[in-house]
């Protein structure tokens, strides 16, 4: 009704503008029909402006997004997969660019009538009520087909940078995803952003003979990098990439990470307080799905014999829940828990060396709990007196 009432009053405020141009004709008719128009205005002034607010920083938006389903719908894909995924970009056989050009020309039509020598005529004709009313109509017919064509885009952009990082690392091989587990078999594991010139590979076998591993060793020495590797390059498998490693066997798994846990201030909390929750939402998670946990100096932040007690319970329950993962440490008392749980547990760990009086690590994961620490040696190489 709005569109149909906005139109009627600009004619007749048009109609009375001409009429009063004529000579001896009065300016009653027009002054009347422009007050009703005035009047109209105020009454949807708040609706119109609802309707119109954010659209310049929307236009931006809509010009890439247009211009990225102009690149997909011009090519051909051989894959059923992309082939689908491109399918949902043109219902009715109306490809989506043409249809997001439709919103765009109106917002171009809302951009002229700021136009200065425009802007008298655009008020006779009630123009941001008539293109208020055209982008409610456009947004009611192809509102709901947005999120469509922006999730095709999102998976496809993934795809594609899971094609641009198989291309850019060729010697990676692609996963072998098994149904039985929990399972991770690797041979050869490496992190995938380190050159690999630079990248020590390991073997790490998780499994039923195998269901958690106590990682211990020196400072620097790479625990906390075995664990970002083995948790970046399961979830590449799971997303259908290539995998740094020479063989990777892994069945459907979800990481639970405690790595990198920090206070808050704004919050309130300490950071074994924000360990402890994370350490509960990893557990929660291995009561719903088989989870793969990787935890990097257990609950550090509060005294060795807590510590003890609550890693080991901590590692016990998620056992107990199916989950199987990998423990860094540098206190060996938790080097024990392996001794004392009833489930397969295996120590292995990192080391250094001294070499022409500086420290030198090779990354080489080793079976055994370490016999040795370098905080020491790193203390007084910074200059502190120890």
């Amino acid at each position: 009704a709005i569109p149909l009432v906005a139109g009627l009053l600009s004619l007749c405020t048009l109609a009375t503008l001409v009429l009063a141009s004529r000579p001896g004709a009065g300016m009653t008719p027009f002054l009347v029909a422009a007050a009703a128009q005035s009047a109209f205005f105020a009454a949807v002034r708040g609706r119109v402006t609802t309707a119109l607010q954010g659209l310049d920083r929307a236009g931006r938006e809509l010009g890439l997004v247009r211009g990225i389903l102009l690149h997909l719908e011009r090519e051909r894909f051989t894959s059923s997969l992309l082939a689908e995924l491109t399918a949902r970009l043109a219902q009715h056989g109306v490809p989506a660019s043409r249809r997001i050009r439709g919103l765009e020309l109106r917002l171009e039509l809302n951009d002229s009538g700021r136009n200065l020598l425009f802007l008298p005529i655009a008020l006779l004709l009630l123009w941001p009520v008539q293109l208020a009313c055209a982008i409610d109509r456009w947004r009611a017919r192809h509102g709901r087909e947005v999120e469509a064509w922006i999730a095709a885009i999102a998976e496809i952009e993934a795809l594609a940078s899971l094609a641009g990082h198989a291309w850019e690392h060729p010697e990676d091989p692609f996963p072998e995803i098994v149904e039985q587990g929990p399972l991770l078999d690797a041979e050869g594991i490496g992190h995938p952003l380190l050159l690999e010139a630079r990248c020590v590979r390991n073997d790490l076998r998780l499994g039923p003979d195998q269901r958690a591993l106590i990682v211990s060793g020196s400072n620097m020495s790479g625990k906390s990098t075995l664990l970002r590797a083995t948790g970046l390059n399961v979830v590449l498998a799971l997303a259908g990439a290539t995998v740094r490693a020479r063989r990777l066997r892994v069945s459907p798994l979800a990481v639970g990470a405690s790595i990198r846990v920090g206070d808050s201030l704004l919050d309130g909390r300490s950071r074994f307080q924000a360990e402890v929750l994370r350490l509960r939402q990893i557990t929660d998670l291995a009561q719903d799905r088989p989870v793969l946990f990787l935890l990097d100096e257990i609950l550090h932040g509060t005294n060795s014999h807590d510590r003890r007690i609550g890693s080991e319970a901590v590692v016990r329950r998620l056992l107990e829940l199916g989950a199987v993962g990998l423990v860094t440490t540098h206190d060996l008392a938790l080097a024990e828990i392996a001794a004392r749980s009833a489930f397969p547990i295996v120590n292995v760990h990192f080391e250094d060396h001294v070499e022409d009086g500086a420290m030198r690590f090779d990354y080489s994961m080793r079976p055994g709990v370490v016999t040795r620490s370098n905080a020491l040696a790193l203390m007084r190489a910074a200059g502190l007196d120890v």
